[in-house]
């Protein structure tokens, strides 16, 4: 009997545990990941610098790249040095590996992610996220060969940016619920294995009892951001973990640059509003409590916002996206709708 199924990409190397950056040079000797000695390793400035001396006992002979920032010039400046090369690892926050990502995706090479925070979805996702003239956008980028996650390291990192790849992964829940009414409206067509492992992802967070400072806990947020880039490669975009939540995240980047929060804020901030206008109280509940558990924005004010702001990036958000339905282009509010539907919004979170 014919066996009928389907492939999609996804790291041949996934390492979520204690001690997993001194197994870094073991995924190296893998010749389907690296086929030979010569590795590019691409270091944030930040947290990825500290660990060179370890990287370097384990792959002699490597070349060390600094990267300052998530910029794209950045990005394409590494990328033209990397002929020579036959693979990539990256180390680093969310930027900085998105920014190897995209390097190594276009000097076509094998890229290995060794995250040092948890703080967005990128570590395992074909999505790059680049800063470009002030204003932050998606790139398509081949996934990760491999990814890993050491939990001791990463317990050491900012709280603020543990919490924020908390804020993405909860989001998921929120651009599921937008794809679904997506299909019901017009008729799109909705993937349910991505749906799966992205509302997965999501749920294994939703009721955690524990902190960013727990390693059970550490590790079910790195698997969940995991599963997160595997329901887009799944999908074949980001339609899982996107909808109306990342609309208004990229619309606050592009009309406020200067109060641009760690996109997991922003993108909770986001789901929660878009889950109010939905009309989903039991959801609102849930997502609040867990947010406020890891000490997260709730309110536009927690961004640096003012309400007339947030109202404004809700309003000017489809056209962030003009190819993705939410409930956003299903409501179609204009700025005063949009505004009263904030003022709601608000004092409903403020009286929770």
């Amino acid at each position: 009997m014919q066996l009928l199924g389907r492939t999609f990409p996804a790291p041949l190397h996934v390492d979520i545990s204690v001690g997993a950056l001194s197994r870094l040079g073991a995924v190296v000797s893998d010749h389907r990941i690296a086929p030979d000695g010569r590795v590019a390793v691409i270091l944030s400035t930040g947290s990825g610098r500290q660990f060179r001396s370890e990287i370097e006992s384990q792959i002699p002979g490597a070349q060390f790249f600094e990267l300052s920032n998530g910029s794209a010039v950045a990005a394409d400046a590494i990328a033209e040095q990397l002929k020579d090369f036959s693979s990539v690892v990256g180390v680093g926050g969310g930027r900085v590996l998105d920014a190897a990502k995209y390097s190594a995706g276009k000097a076509n090479l094998p890229m290995i992610a060794v995250a040092t925070n948890l703080a967005h979805d990128g570590i395992a996702s074909p999505v790059a996220i680049l800063e470009h003239d002030g204003t932050r956008s998606s790139n398509g980028v081949p996934i990760p060969a491999a990814v890993i996650v050491d939990l001791e390291l990463i317990s050491r990192g900012p709280e603020r940016f543990l919490s924020a790849g908390v804020g993405d992964v909860l989001s998921n829940l929120s651009a599921v619920a937008d794809w679904e009414l997506a299909r019901d409206v017009i008729g799109e067509s909705e993937d349910g294995l991505a749906v799966a492992m992205a509302r997965t992802a999501a749920t294994s967070l939703l009721h955690h009892p524990g902190t960013v400072r727990d390693l059970d806990f550490l590790n079910t947020l790195a698997q969940g951001l995991v599963l997160s880039g595997l329901a887009m490669a799944v999908a074949g975009n980001t339609r899982p973990c996107s909808g109306a939540c990342h609309e208004i995240s990229h619309a606050i980047d592009r009309l406020f640059p200067e109060k641009s929060a760690p996109h997991g804020e922003q993108v909770a901030v986001g789901a929660l509003f878009a889950t109010f206008v939905r009309g989903d109280d039991q959801l609102l509940h849930n997502m609040l409590a867990a947010l406020r558990r890891h000490h997260m924005p709730v309110l536009p004010a927690d961004l640096n916002l003012t309400d007339q702001e947030f109202a404004e990036a809700v309003e000017f958000a489809p056209r962030t996206r003009p190819d993705r339905f939410t409930i956003l282009e299903h409501k179609n509010m204009d700025l005063a709708q949009s505004a009263q539907r904030v003022s709601e919004f608000v004092q409903l979170v403020e009286t929770s």
